[in-house]
């Protein structure tokens, strides 16, 4: 089997110890030589200067090729580029645009007055400069903003359109979810790398209903394997066995990347990335 190139989600943190997790987290997975990393912005963009913050120090401290989530959300269209812009004095030149997810209880999107009322707006925008390789988001199934899953290869169409090089998928938890879409996307003239978003299960319960939010199906074999994880001990070892499962389907249908949502807990990340054969290759360089 061919091993894969990878990337990487962490999160930014919002206190010490969640400060050391990220650390701890960049440490152990960034020997795995990924092809990018990337961090995200939080719901709202509440996370909006924790985020510029954690790009600019992991660029700078580890010499990663780190993507910075930029999203539409509670920002003027000033704002949004200026952060860009810094993004770019940094050294950072890579950016995962997104419209972005409301605050909580806002009851669905609102532009800002003085922002980006789409994605695609935002990434042509950041296109214009010149100074960003632009990654965007993509759902294997249907958003649940979307009409059908037709409107959300039509919408990811566009955004490509507007200047993006790469999508990256939502979690799924069947192979065949992603090859379905990957082939429909073709159909619809769409030639940009799409890369599967790989979710290791930390905990069961918190990823099912993650999962139920953003419209993946979750199977009732999962359920009913879980359960018997939990019960036997065993739920590290399922999740492991089945994500690596998953990637190794991938990559037998003709996959390259994988992109895994660490959730800033290594652990299961590099044990699967091991299984499929991606083993240690650098070590992060000194830090003074």
């Amino acid at each position: 089997m061919k091993k894969p190139r990878i990337s990487f989600e962490f999160f930014p943190p919002k206190t010490l110890e969640a400060s050391f997790r990220l650390w701890d987290t960049v440490q152990t997975l960034a020997p795995l030589d990924p092809r990018f990393v990337s961090v995200t912005y939080g719901a709202g963009g509440t996370t909006r200067e924790l985020t510029r913050e954690a790009v600019s120090a992991l660029h700078k401290a580890t010499g990663l090729n780190v993507a910075a989530h930029l999203t539409c959300v509670d920002a003027s269209r000033d704002e949004t580029l200026a952060i860009a812009e810094q993004f770019a004095l940094a050294g950072v030149s890579e950016i995962v645009a997104l419209r972005g997810d409301p605050p909580k209880d806002a009851g669905g999107f609102v532009p800002h007055p003085d922002g980006f009322a789409t994605s695609c707006e935002l990434i042509s925008a950041l296109a214009e400069t010149g100074k960003f390789t632009i990654r965007v988001g993509a759902y294997p199934e249907k958003h649940p903003e979307a009409a059908d899953q037709k409107a959300d290869i039509d919408w990811l169409k566009r955004k490509i359109d507007a200047g993006a090089s790469e999508a990256i998928t939502q979690f799924f938890f069947e192979a065949e979810t992603f090859f379905r879409f990957r082939d429909a996307c073709a159909d619809a003239g769409i030639s940009a790398a799409i890369i599967p978003g790989v979710l290791p299960i930390e905990n069961w319960s918190g990823a099912r209903k993650f999962a139920l939010s953003c419209g993946a199906k979750v199977p009732g074999w999962l359920d009913d394997a879980f359960d018997k994880a939990l019960r036997d001990n065993r739920h590290d070892l399922l999740a492991t066995a089945l994500a690596t499962e998953l990637c190794s389907e991938l990559i037998e249908g003709g996959v390259e990347d994988l992109h895994f949502y660490t959730l800033n807990r290594p652990d299961l990340t590099r044990d699967i990335c091991h299984a499929l054969g991606v083993m240690p290759k650098v070590t992060l360089r000194d830090v003074a």
